[in-house]
């Protein structure tokens, strides 16, 4: 062989070895993670359905959205504590009272997590529930129609992360504070006085099993920490509840420091059984306080908002046998039971090991009194009276846990990037996989019930970096789906999402297609400006208002020329969508509205409001989409001088004569 030869070959060896070894050490590409089946895993053909709806909170959106599994698909985003232009929620006349509390008409918020109600532990296909973290409300989403029929402000709250969590047949969605405040006559205190003044509150809220109502049934006087977590128990230990805190400290600066100075926070066991025998013997003191409840009437398609004015609590520490307090490792964030309801994994952040406790040891340390002291007049439970056992050195900085049928736990580690799989019972280690990057919380589909469905784990991961392309400073979220059907977890799909996924819930599919509203029937609409038919179709005048009454069908608006109206009036543009077919709303927008479009879907009613500011002849339309001649489906609206003496007209389809000279 040829020296040059042999040279060539030479160089060509030492390209290759230097590509790969370049390969090996630059982080891996977004391509080269799956391989094999996964992506045949992942794939739903077209015209085929996911098997779960997975149900995802939005975080500083304010929304939820949903997401097909394994497709990772976005089906929709359901407004609830934002405002949302897309559909007018929070806009229209309807939907704005909705968005009321007590400090006025609060337009934005940050969910957190979600809630999925259950019968006997596991999903009934009913309701979602999510949280509100900065004005603190709890919302009710139904799954027929997937629109929020519910939200619920919480008094004495300075925050609402913790929230909302459900008893096993949904008795209760309750929440705890973040926060802790001063409330009642003493509010205006130094921040010095935290240790004195400032308390936590746990809300029980009810939910009425036939309409999914809630009320807030009670609320749990606590010392001033910061709850994170909780989990009702299932089984045996049923009639209780289950809380992380953190900031045992009760610091009130720099807590990254200063609430970190003890080797162990709590998790807080709560008899909320006890809590119902002590108000049934009139143990409960009714506080004056002020809150805002907001439902939704689908007959009349409109939000009605009520505030309320006292909650009924109950004090702890005089009631002693309601909460007691078991020693975790430093900031705990997941406080899970398992489906059994035997087990409670706590997950504190700075610790590196997972403890497991067992509710038969706390019933059993509560009755021989194994305690070691009282915090704030709490009784604190010996940490090891109440341990099943710890899983050491699993990862680093766990944060929740969920499950699946076989016994085994998944946990995600922020710090170290991975799901770790292990068994609640062995406290064995069984698998771990990284995730790309920085974990927050999981979800194992039926994972929180009594009755896991398992086959898949999503983690939602906090920071995206080179898995998606770029857009600018700041990438889109990230979700990951790993399938956990086999003895080793396996990474199949990659899927953005919206907002900042915290928490989510996944639910067979079957529960919820087969009721999935399609229409509303417009025999039982009630909305007081409703028009049923283009014959009743009209305009009118009250005072400085004008109320249209106007339709929406394919291809036009009725009616669709209007005139007389006055610069100064108030215009109500209420439409009524008189499509019976499924999946063909209507929108509504007009030149100059300060507010957002309207989207009203098959025979529902819905209102923009609009005051204009210029006279004129303005035009409106319909915004989504509904037929080859949508682009025709408009109007006009004309706007004259306060002083003129122009006629409240209306019509469709009548064509005038041109009149000659100015404008009246």
């Amino acid at each position: 062989m040829e020296k040059k030869t042999v040279y060539s070959l030479m160089v060509v060896v030492a390209l290759i070895a230097t590509v790969s070894l370049l390969q090996m050490c630059k982080p891996q590409a977004p391509s080269s993670v799956t391989g094999g089946d996964a992506a045949i895993k992942a794939y739903v053909p077209p015209g085929k359905y996911d098997e779960f709806y997975n149900i995802v909170s939005g975080g500083f959106n304010g929304q939820m959205s949903v997401y097909g599994l394994p497709s990772g698909r976005l089906f929709r985003i359901i407004p609830v504590f934002s405002q949302f232009p897309e559909n007018g929620w929070g806009y229209s006349e309807e939907t704005k009272p909705m968005l009321n509390t007590s400090h006025g008409f609060i337009p934005w918020d940050d969910l957190h997590h979600i809630a999925l109600s259950t019968t006997k532990g596991e999903h009934d296909g009913r309701w979602a529930f999510g949280n509100a973290n900065n004005t603190p409300r709890v919302a009710r989403v139904d799954l027929k129609t997937f629109k929020t029929v519910e939200i619920l402000e919480l008094p004495n709250s300075g925050g609402n992360h913790s929230s909302p969590f459900i008893t096993e047949n949904t008795e209760y969605v309750v929440a705890g504070t973040r926060f802790s405040v001063p409330v009642g006559d003493k509010t205006d205190v130094p921040i010095s006085t935290f240790k004195e003044n400032f308390k936590g509150y746990i809300s029980f809220i009810s939910v009425d099993p036939a309409n999914g109502k809630m009320k807030i049934a009670f609320q749990l006087k606590t010392p001033g920490v910061s709850f994170d977590l909780s989990r009702a128990g299932k089984g045996p230990s049923h009639g209780w509840f289950f809380f992380s805190c953190y900031n045992t400290e009760q610091a009130y600066t720099l807590l990254e420091v200063n609430a970190s100075q003890k080797d162990k926070d709590f998790i807080m066991a709560v008899n909320w059984k006890k809590a119902e025998e002590y108000i049934a013997a009139g143990k409960g003191q009714k506080v004056k306080t002020k809150y805002a409840h907001n439902t939704w009437d689908e007959s009349t398609h409109t939000g009605v908002s009520n505030i309320m004015d006292e909650v009924l609590q109950l004090d702890p520490a005089e009631l002693k046998d309601i909460i007691y307090f078991i020693p975790c490792p430093k900031s705990p964030h997941g406080c899970d039971t398992d489906p059994t309801g035997e087990y409670i994994v706590g997950s504190g952040k700075l610790a590196a090991l997972i403890p497991v406790f067992s509710f038969t040891k706390i019933q059993q340390a509560i009755a021989n009194k194994e305690f070691e002291g009282e915090f704030a007049g709490i009784p604190v439970i010996k940490y090891e009276a109440a341990l099943h056992g710890e899983v050491k050195k699993p990862g680093l900085g766990p944060l929740h846990t969920e499950f699946d049928a076989n016994g085994n736990a998944y946990t995600s580690f922020f710090v170290s990037s991975e799901i770790v799989k292990w068994n609640v019972k062995s406290l064995q280690v069984l698998d771990r996989v990284p995730t790309y990057y920085s974990i927050g919380h999981l979800s194992v589909p039926g994972g929180p019930t009594t009755k896991p469905h398992g086959k898949y784990v999503v983690a939602y991961n906090k920071i995206t970096k080179d898995r998606y392309l770029p857009t600018g400073p700041e990438l889109t979220q990230s979700a990951q789906l790993y399938d956990i059907s086999g003895d080793k977890m396996k990474l199949i799909l990659d899927f953005p999402t919206t907002g900042e996924p915290h928490y989510a819930e996944s639910i067979p599919a079957s529960l919820i297609m087969p009721n999935s509203t399609k229409i509303y029937k417009l025999e039982e609409n009630k909305h007081p400006y409703a028009a049923l038919g283009e014959s009743n179709a009209k305009v009118e005048r009250k005072g400085n208002q004008v109320h249209v009454y106007m339709t929406a069908i394919r291809s036009h608006l009725t009616p669709d020329n209007i005139e007389g109206v006055k610069l100064g009036d108030e215009v109500y543009f209420h439409i009524t969508n008189l499509e019976q077919d499924w999946d063909v709303p209507h929108g509504f927008a007009v030149k100059g509205a300060a507010n957002a479009e309207i989207l009203i879907m098959p025979g529902e009613t819905c209102t923009l409001k609009w005051k204009p500011l210029s006279t004129g002849v303005f035009p409106f339309y319909c915004t989504d989409f509904c037929s080859a001649l949508h682009q025709e489906m408009q109007g006009y609206i004309r706007i004259s001088a306060p002083g003129s003496n122009v006629p409240l007209k209306f019509s469709t389809g009548k064509i005038e004569e041109a009149v000659a000279g100015a404008a009246q």
